[in-house]
């Protein structure tokens, strides 16, 4: 899976002059908590809610209300720009863009592309994109088997499950420690826990079985 499986394309900008107020508003109007800005027609920087607010008027004012709407259309998010935001191209691995973000404590990257913006991939992305990789709201049965990591375990309990015409909607494998994994399979099955016995017969471990 890469970045370009999970990008929001063609995401909303706005301009350094837009209004902190107005810009608030399409986050709140579109449910967006990141906003590209781009100035003739070139990506300059990117505002977040958080950074907005952080710029904004406390609620503690002593501002009157007439006063406070003139300064929240007067001051502009290029007082929140973040400069040279971190970006991802399309081909990315989606982890490497996961890693980017972890250790930069960002929620956000920016998709660019030849130099010209073309998305945005967020946190929700990601784990949206996670729920897909385990085929979350697919009809089925989640079955977890603990197996020791060795060459050819996968393509065992892959024939395991064609000898019986049993179809794997998804497969993921977890590690948990130097020796040992989690395959977490989400089969075309009512009920998989008859199968349990015939599994740990060969030697493995059925974990869970939901």
């Amino acid at each position: 899976m890469f970045v370009r499986d999970c990008m929001t394309g063609n995401p909303i900008t706005i301009t350094p002059d837009t209004p902190i107020l107005q810009a608030l508003e399409i986050m709140t109007r579109r449910k967006v908590r990141h906003l590209p800005v781009v100035q003739d027609s070139k990506l300059v920087g990117l505002v977040t809610e958080r950074g907005l607010l952080q710029v904004s008027p406390s609620p503690a004012t002593t501002l009157s209300m007439h006063e406070l709407n003139y300064v929240l259309a007067k001051v502009t998010v290029r007082e929140a720009l973040v400069k040279d935001p971190i970006s991802a191209p399309p081909e990315m691995p989606l982890e490497e863009a996961a890693k980017i973000m972890r250790e930069h404590k960002i929620g956000s990257l920016l998709v660019v592309d030849r130099g010209k913006l073309v998305g945005i991939v967020t946190q929700t992305d990601m784990i949206e994109a996670l729920a897909k990789l385990f085929g979350l709201g697919k009809a089925g049965t989640r079955l977890v088997i603990d197996t020791k990591d060795r060459i050819g375990v996968l393509a065992e309990i892959t024939r395991f499950f064609k000898e019986r015409d049993i179809n794997i909607i998804s497969v993921v494998c977890v590690r948990r420690d130097e020796e040992r994994s989690h395959l977490v399979f989400r089969l075309s099955l009512g009920d998989a826990k008859p199968l349990v016995s015939e599994i740990e017969s060969l030697g493995f471990k059925v974990v869970s079985v939901s």
